[in-house]
């Protein structure tokens, strides 16, 4: 037997007064255990249970126990219904939005809405709303409303995980070691860190850096940032935020789960690559490919992966590597700059040259567009149908046997002319005649798509003219110039869909040849030389514009030509198709 002291006993009467606390809450306690054990302990005679009674209901268990039978016996609460259910679907719109805008405002509401943890909130709110909405089905349960504060979600202080706080311990008598500068969009952004320097050794910014605050106090100026460091003691705060331009990048490559598309416009082979790090995790692509995006967050190496398949993520080069790299020149290579005789590089002074729409092409040369970004349309039909080739391949039969074949779907432009009017020729009908003033007045305005002058007279192609058949709800069907192509392309009211007829060989075009002499189509008598230059030519151009061509077909049937480009058309109306991000943003 075990005999107790008296401050066991003193422990003991504690004890019994504890249960009884417990035990008259306000009302009797309901549960028959606790019940039983208060009885036990009051003519309790055996002091070893009593001891283990003790250390048992003391414990951190059956104390949280008893807090939650408190709860269950309280009177339920009553149900606040929701005032709007959908609320992840409605954030994601709005971030949708909030993305092809350039507004700091809205790049803020969109680090918001991407916040995990605002979404989980919303997703939860949802979740609980229609176990709401379900449960009050079964119980047949009138919902309680009660009035909901708004509450101003704009100009409240949430915080970002993008904003970051930087403290800099900072010897006065040494710089801090970075230059800033202001960007396009006047945001306040570490240039560079000088190596060695303070900034440097803490390693705590980076350069694009965008600086917000300095000890509390809003700075967007060169002059404001150095005017508070130099008030500044041993420390000093920086309120670090992202920079605009690689946000609203990564925001347009992350949205919609992360999808972005770019269409490759060269072939990539990455057992060729020296500069890749490591060649077994090099994604192989060829022209016209279409790679989702998944990483951009390295300048040199995106992450990707084909679209359409299961297969793995790789490494392709970014647009800016493929950009210096074709650019770079060795320097054994270098005829445009001398090297004098104490050996510094001389280059002759840079000439300056006023864009021209009509010099498109050469200005072209110099650049460099590897990767077009694309985004996945719906079935749609494009509102013109470009066919480019070399002369004498066939464009214009086919144009007049689309146009023939079903009048009410395709059209054609009038074109415009300085010629005057011949007898029974009527203006609109085959030509619209304007006087050559008038002609050269549109030519300086940049509305035609293409003109030249043919015996002294002008003619083109106006842009109203193209306007005005789309507006009847036809497929305006044009016969251009391959340089009217960038027109097109970059173009949100024409999107083109460009075949490219490409000349067969030198048989087939002869028959071709033939064929257009035997209907009246053309009296040319080509010579095997004029048939060599035509697919060296048809050669030529398909490299050239091979960016803005959707479809190819070498034209050795004039009836397999016409349906393909059908089937082409009509595949267009029936299936998901990627476009240009620029024709829908």
């Amino acid at each position: 037997m075990v005999r107790l002291s008296k401050g066991e006993r003193q422990d003991k009467r504690e004890l019994l007064a504890s249960l009884n606390q417990v035990d008259n809450l306000g009302r009797p306690m309901d549960n028959e255990a606790f019940e039983n054990c208060h009885e036990h302990l009051e003519g309790a005679s055996n002091d070893t249970d009593l001891l283990f009674l003790t250390g048992l209901l003391n414990s951190t268990a059956v104390t949280q126990l008893i807090k939650i039978q408190k709860n269950f016996d309280e009177e339920p609460v009553e149900v606040i219904e929701p005032e709007l259910l959908g609320v992840s679907d409605i954030l994601a719109e709005v971030g949708q939005l909030c993305a092809r805008s350039w507004k700091p405002e809205a790049r803020e509401l969109l680090k918001i809405i991407r916040n995990p943890h605002v979404k989980a909130v919303c997703d939860t709110h949802d979740r609980v709303g229609r176990n709401l909405e379900e449960y009050r089905e079964r119980q047949e349960v009138q919902p309680v409303r009660e009035k909901v504060p708004e509450v101003d979600l704009l100009n409240n202080d949430m915080p970002v995980e993008t904003i970051k706080m930087v403290c800099l311990r900072r010897n006065p008598s040494e710089p801090l070691g970075l230059t800033v500068e202001l960007d396009e969009h006047k945001q306040l952004m570490v240039a560079r860190i000088i190596a060695g320097g303070m900034i440097d050794r803490q390693g705590l910014l980076n350069p694009g850096d965008v600086i917000l605050e300095v000890n509390g106090v809003p700075v967007s100026t060169p002059e404001e940032l150095q005017a508070q460091i130099s008030v500044a003691k041993e420390s000093v705060t920086l309120k670090i935020g992202p920079n605009l331009e690689e946000e609203m990048k990564s925001a347009r490559l992350t949205m919609s789960g992360g999808q972005c598309y770019m269409r490759a416009l060269f072939d990539y082979d990455p057992t060729q690559d020296t500069l890749l790090p490591c060649q077994d995790i090099g994604l192989q692509f060829h022209h016209g490919d279409v790679l989702q995006i998944i990483n951009v967050k390295d300048p040199n190496w995106w992450q990707a992966k084909h679209v359409g398949t299961d297969g793995p993520i790789g490494l392709v080069p970014s647009q800016e590597l493929e950009e210096r790299r074709k650019a770079y020149v060795h320097p054994e290579a270098d005829y445009v700059h001398k090297i004098s005789i104490c050996g510094t590089r001389i280059s002759k002074k840079k000439r300056k040259t006023m864009y021209k729409s009509k010099s498109n092409t050469d200005f072209d040369k110099a650049d460099l567009i590897f990767y077009e970004e694309v985004t996945k349309m719906p079935p749609f039909q494009r509102r013109t149908l470009v066919l480019v080739g070399v002369q004498g391949v066939g464009r214009r039969t086919l144009k007049n046997r689309l146009i023939n074949s079903d009048p009410t779907k395709f059209g054609t432009i009038t074109p415009h002319t300085t010629r005057p009017p011949r007898v029974l020729e009527e203006n609109g009908k085959g030509y619209w005649f304007i006087d050559r003033e008038a002609f050269e007045e549109e030519v300086r305005n940049n509305n035609f798509l293409e003109h030249g002058e043919h015996n002294g007279n002008l003619y083109g192609t106006h842009l109203d003219s193209i306007r005005d058949v789309i507006k009847q709800n036809k497929m305006c069907v044009l016969d251009c110039a391959p340089s009217a192509l960038k027109l097109l392309h970059n173009s949100q009211e024409f999107m083109p869909f460009v075949v490219f007829i490409a000349a067969p060989g030198m048989e087939q075009l002869k028959q071709i040849y033939a064929e257009r002499r035997a209907t009246g189509g053309s009296t040319r008598n080509l010579a095997d030389d004029d048939l060599i230059q035509a697919v060296e030519e048809s050669a030529l151009l398909q490299r050239k514009y091979e960016k803005y061509l959707d479809l190819t077909i070498i034209n050795e049937d004039f009836d397999i030509t016409f349906r393909k480009v059908i089937e082409a058309l009509d595949e267009l109306a029936h299936s998901h198709q990627f476009v240009p991000v620029n024709w829908i943003y």
